[in-house]
C-alpha cells in the first residue's frame, strides 16, 4: 500500500500545502487525491507568491486583467480564485464522505488584518461568498486580536483554519475561542455537526530557531558537560512542543465543557502540524510527518515531502509516545537559558511578516504585468 494512504490508518489526514493552476488542470491534484489519499489543499501568501511568478499557465489570464485595466487586488482574487473552486470542486466528495471533516481548501484573508477583529470577520464573510464552495476553510492567524474573529466565524458555522500558531498557551486559548463559537452557535439554536475547524501548529520553524539559539550557546562556551547538554536537545524542541500540544488537545476534549458540546453534534478542532518541510539537511527528510503521526490530526505537507514521504516514509502512530521525554527536552532548554515563550513570540511575528511580505510582492508582480 502506498505508505500515505497507511498515514490514514493511522487516524491522520494528509493535505496538500501547495496549489496553483497546473496542479487543478491537468488533474493532478485529482490524482493525488486518488492514489496517495490527500484530504485537503492549504494556501497562503507565499504559495501564491510562487505559484504566479513560476506557472506559466497564468500568463495569459495576467496580461488579459491587466488590459482590463482591472486594479491589483482585484487580479489576484480573479486570477487564483478560479483555481481554489476547482481544487475544491475536486475535493468535494472527500468532503461529503468524511462528514465534513476534511475536503477543504483553505484561503487566508489579507495578512494585513491579522491583527483586526472586525475586518477579519468581514473578509472572511466575503470570501467565502466569492468563492462560493461549502468546503472553504478561511485562514486566520493566532494573534490575540484575532481570537474574538474565531469565535464570531465559528458561530456563523464558517470553517477556520487558524494558522500561525507556535505557542502552545496560545493552542489552549484558541481551542476556547473555537468551543465559546459553538457554545453562541448552539444558543442561537443552530446545528454544531456541520462545524469544522483546524489549529495550525507550526513546526519545524520552531527547530530552526530554537537550534540557531544552541548553536550561540555552544559557540560561546569550552565546558564539556555544558556543551554535551546542549547537544542533547538540538533538533527535539519541535517535536516536544507538537507533542505537549496535542497532549493538552487530549485533555481539553476530556472536559465536561467539551463533552456537552460533544452531546450537540460538535465535532473537535483537529491539530494540524504545519512547516512540516525539513529546513535542516542534517535531519531525516520526513520526520516532520513520521514523527507526528496520530489519531485526529492532519499533517499539510509540501510537495517535496510527500514526494519523500512516498518513496520512504513510514506510517506509525507515534504521536503519543514519548511525552514525557519531549517534556523534559522542553525544560531542558528553559534551563539553557532558552525562553520558549520568547521563541513563539518571535516566530508569530515573523511569520506575520513574511507574509505581508509575500502577499505585497504578489500585488507587485500582478502591478508589473
Amino acid at each position: 500500500m502506498n505508505s500515505l494512504r497507511q498515514i490514514l490508518e493511522c487516524g491522520q489526514s494528509i493535505w496538500l500545502d501547495f496549489i496553483d493552476r497546473h496542479l487543478v488542470a491537468t488533474g493532478e491534484l485529482a490524482r493525488m487525491i486518488e492514489t496517495d489519499g490527500i484530504r485537503g489543499v492549504t494556501s497562503n501568501p507565499a504559495i501564491f507568491e510562487k505559484a504566479v511568478a513560476e506557472d506559466p499557465d497564468y500568463r495569459a489570464g495576467l496580461r488579459a486583467l491587466h488590459d482590463a485595466g482591472i486594479a491589483p487586488p482585484a487580479r489576484l482574487e480573479k486570477l487564483v480564485l478560479p483555481d481554489i473552486r476547482a481544487a475544491a470542486d475536486c475535493l468535494l466528495a472527500t468532503y461529503e464522505t468524511s462528514g465534513g471533516r476534511d475536503g477543504f481548501v483553505s484561503l487566508e484573508v489579507s495578512p494585513a488584518l491579522a491583527r483586526n477583529a472586525e475586518d477579519t470577520v468581514d473578509e472572511a464573510r466575503r470570501l467565502r461568498q466569492a468563492v462560493g464552495r461549502k468546503n472553504l476553510m478561511i485562514k486566520v492567524p493566532a494573534t490575540d486580536e484575532a481570537l474574538p474573529a474565531i469565535t464570531q466565524l465559528i458561530s456563523e458555522g464558517i470553517a477556520v483554519n487558524v494558522t500561525l500558531l507556535f505557542s502552545r498557551a496560545m493552542h489552549l486559548r484558541v481551542m476556547d475561542a473555537y468551543c465559546a463559537g459553538l457554545e453562541r452557535r448552539a444558543a442561537q439554536g443552530h446545528r454544531l455537526d456541520a462545524v469544522a475547524s483546524v489549529a495550525s501548529f507550526f513546526v519545524s520553524r520552531i527547530d530552526t530557531e530554537v537550534d540557531a539559539r544552541l548553536d550561540a550557546l555552544l559557540a560561546a562556551t569550552q565546558d564539556d558537560a555544558l556543551r554535551q547538554r546542549i547537544r542533547g536537545v538540538q533538533g527535539k524542541a519541535a517535536i516536544a512542543n507538537a507533542k505537549l500540544a496535542y497532549r493538552n488537545w487530549q485533555e481539553q476534549i476530556a472536559t465536561p465543557r467539551w463533552r456537552a458540546l460533544q452531546e450537540k453534534g460538535a465535532h473537535p478542532q483537529r491539530l494540524l502540524w504545519a512547516s512540516t518541510g525539513v529546513k535542516n539537511p542534517a535531519y531525516r527528510d520526513v520526520r516532520y510527518v513520521e514523527d507526528l503521526i496520530g489519531p485526529q490530526t492532519v499533517n499539510t505537507v509540501p510537495p517535496a515531502t510527500l514526494n519523500a514521504f512516498r518513496e520512504h516514509g513510514v506510517a506509525r502512530a507515534v504521536l503519543e509516545e514519548g511525552v514525557d521525554a519531549a517534556a523534559a527536552a522542553l525544560a531542558e532548554i528553559e534551563a539553557l537559558g532558552i525562553a520558549m515563550d520568547d521563541v513563539t513570540a518571535k516566530l508569530l511575528d515573523a511569520g506575520l511578516a513574511a507574509f505581508v511580505h509575500s502577499y505585497d510582492a504578489l500585488l507587485q508582480r500582478l502591478a508589473s504585468v
